[in-house]
């Protein structure tokens, strides 16, 4: 299985490459990358450097065009396609179905994966985008069981990638308009999930507030871990009690199913972080480099280190990991 890491900045795509990823994931400076966020991402420079760091040391680069144009924005991202392929990267993450097949016609020899924002949970819609567009790979959004995964890779010729680790969202890759209706922005359009310009913090008696575009988010006393405001890992009263309605702030940690996802044929274990740190990229990736060549090699014998298990609880949202879907009864 390949490692695929997140780089938000050339810092981050050097320690991923250092400490093991077999691919990096990267964006441009703009709305066509879902992490479009000020201080992160790529200039035509900085990925040509990067795609030099990377194949010397035998990985590669992969550019995350998955977000939706609209009508108005088309040429945007036709030419964030041409410019990935002039810039000679090893493939394009995409979403959108216009999108993948201007690549394909236009660009026959780039490679095409379908990013989770493509939504495809089967292998009905994964094989449609193959056959039609010629795609690689695709990335299993974050709501299938461990039985649905499997069942989707047996039945298609397509490279199976699927998130191994890092923050969770409501689950609805490519249709979430939860920061649409806070904000007005949404990260399938403009690329930036729950804006910083409209997060607001305020100390009150009764804790730490967050609130996004006005709405209020959450209450930390002094014992939580105040995470980013987002209105899916929000904490709301809902008849009367308080919790999370829609999604725990935790983070998705998968490596007790490893030699699982080996055996049923997973191709690639993506880390999910393009809006953390270097110091988050070189600590998880470290760590599963090293789970998956244990894993490879005696998967029989595989146990999880505690090691392991404790540098990732460090990096966690909310110092928490969970299964996410691959576990959930109601699957």
């Amino acid at each position: 299985m390949r490692l695929v890491c997140p780089a938000g900045t050339p810092p981050a795509l050097r320690i991923a490459v250092d400490n093991g990823a077999d691919d990096v994931y990267l964006g441009f400076r703009d709305e066509t990358n879902a992490r479009n966020f000020a201080g992160l991402n790529f200039d035509d420079k900085a990925i040509r450097e990067g795609l030099d760091y990377a194949h010397r040391k035998g990985a590669q680069v992969l550019v995350a065009l998955n977000t939706f144009p609209q009508p108005s924005t088309w040429r945007k991202w036709q030419t964030a396609v041409d410019r990935a392929a002039d810039l000679g990267v090893d493939a394009i993450i995409v979403a959108d179905a216009g999108l993948l097949a201007y690549a394909a016609k236009r660009h026959p020899l780039l490679r095409l994966h379908l990013s989770v924002q493509g939504s495809a949970t089967s292998h009905e819609a994964i094989n449609f985008y193959h056959e039609k567009f010629g795609i690689k790979r695709a990335v299993l959004p974050r709501v299938l069981s461990v039985e649905q995964a499997e069942k989707a890779i047996a039945r298609t010729p397509v490279e199976i990638e699927v998130f191994g680790f890092g923050s969770l969202s409501i689950m609805v890759e490519g249709r979430c308009a939860l920061s649409s209706y806070a904000t007005g922005e949404s990260p399938n359009t403009h690329g930036g999930c729950s804006p910083a310009k409209a997060v607001r913090w305020q100390q009150v008696p009764g804790g730490l507030e967050s609130r996004l575009g006005g709405i209020l988010i959450d209450r930390f006393g002094e014992a939580d871990h105040p995470g980013y405001p987002t209105l899916c890992r929000g904490r709301f009263v809902v008849n009367g009690d308080t919790y999370y309605p829609f999604e725990e702030p935790t983070s998705l940690n998968t490596l007790e199913l490893l030699p699982r996802l080996q055996a049923m044929g997973v191709a690639a274990i993506k880390i999910e972080g393009r809006q953390r740190s270097p110091v988050y990229v070189e600590a998880v990736t470290r760590v599963w480099r090293e789970a998956l060549d244990d894993c490879a090699r005696e998967p029989q014998r595989f146990r999880v280190k505690p090691a392991w298990q404790e540098a990732l609880a460090g990096i966690s949202e909310g110092r928490q990991c969970t299964l996410g879907a691959y576990h959930r009864p109601w699957k």
